[in-house]
């Protein structure tokens, strides 16, 4: 289990960088999608249930000039994979993408394989890139005939750093832009207020203003549009103080509590402790006395019930505590980080917290 506690309130704020929490309308990654071939596995390929890698190779050999029947086919060394990259904003032709293969069928590792010529297409059925080479797999898989084995990490995905070559661009002109709109990571009011005023005092022959809580609009002057390039750089220096709501995060399967800054209760009383209840059983052999007529053996149950509970104290929590003041109280009467997510959802309920309780 794993507590975590970010105590950035009791400290001097530190800004972050305008880059870091926002990003420009229009330069922005995005997601290519292919379907191919892995060949050259040791026997660790698809099985020849999977009629789809059966016919793509029986297609695939068509197109080379080559007649097979798929009857006639063997894939164990072959895996049929889907392929994903991200373009990245501003590729041009020749750039080279990393990508993603992971197994469709039922292979049982892509180790030693071999990506064949796989087409990369966007939303628009477009085919931006091409993709081959060889696989990068983080793991492995061993199992001899009568079953078992040894697996490491995760053998049916794989990477090919550089695997993938741009082969169309993706149209768009920056220097014709009239109008910068910067979209905001998190959407805030305050944050995207912040924004604007930093922008338009630190940055000459510019206004600014916040449209709504993710979005930022920037208004560039005849003078400013001659080189935009220089004006971004500039303005992705900017630091900004982000602003966020306040905020407690639970895992209840890892037992992972976050607490946010600005996290604040009202006047409360805590009285927290464990009952624990612990049963053994065991089994006794009652047998009869020696040379007894009409005694039989008999196994009888034995348990043994224990019952304890802690005796904490009750705990008062001043109103308008702070983070700190919470953390030190609850760890004061020996809170454990799973039993943080009841004591926080039993102080949401009672209304005394103001912060957004999120479990995941």
């Amino acid at each position: 289990m794993l507590t975590l506690f970010l105590c950035a309130g009791e400290t001097d704020a530190l800004g972050a960088r305008l880059k870091d929490i926002a990003s420009l309308k229009g330069a922005r990654a995005n997601e290519l999608i292919g379907y191919g071939l892995v060949v050259g596995l040791n026997g660790t390929g698809d099985g020849t249930g999977t009629k789809f890698t059966v016919q793509t190779l029986v297609n695939m050999l068509e197109r080379l000039g080559i007649h097979a029947q798929s009857s006639q086919v063997k894939v164990a060394n072959v895996a049929a994979v889907m392929v994903t990259a991200h373009l990245q904003p501003f590729a041009r032709v020749g750039n080279k993408l990393d990508v993603l293969v992971s197994s469709l069928g039922d292979a049982k590792s892509l180790q030693g394989g071999t990506l064949l010529l796989t087409m990369l297409k966007g939303v628009d059925n477009q085919v931006y890139a091409l993709a081959q080479g060889p696989i990068l797999v983080g793991g492995f898989a061993a199992a001899g005939e009568a079953g078992g084995g040894v697996k490491k990490n995760h053998p049916t995905v794989g990477r090919i750093p550089g695997g993938a070559t741009v082969e169309k661009e993706i149209p768009f002109e920056f220097n014709a832009m009239e109008e910068l709109v910067i979209a905001l990571h998190q959407p805030d009011f305050t944050t995207a207020q912040r924004i604007s005023q930093a922008v338009s005092t630190s940055m000459a022959g510019i206004s600014a203003h916040a449209s709504d809580a993710g979005t930022v609009r920037v208004n560039l002057r005849e003078g400013r549009r001659a080189n935009l390039v220089n004006l971004v750089s500039a303005l992705e220096q900017i630091d900004i103080q982000p602003d966020a709501r306040a905020r407690i995060v639970l895992d209840e399967r890892t037992g992972t509590v976050v607490l946010g800054e600005n996290v604040r209760i009202s006047s409360v009383a805590i009285a927290h402790g464990n009952l624990s209840v612990q049963i053994k059983e065991k089994k006794d052999v009652s047998q009869p006395l020696p040379f007894s007529q009409g005694g039989q053996t008999v196994v009888t149950n034995d348990s043994q019930v224990n019952v304890s509970e802690e005796q904490n104290k009750l705990l008062h929590l001043p109103e308008g505590a702070s983070l700190g003041e919470v953390v030190k109280a609850l760890n004061a009467i020996g809170v454990s980080p799973r039993d943080l997510i009841a004591v926080f959802q039993a102080i949401k309920a009672s209304g005394a917290l103001h912060a957004e309780l999120e479990i995941i």
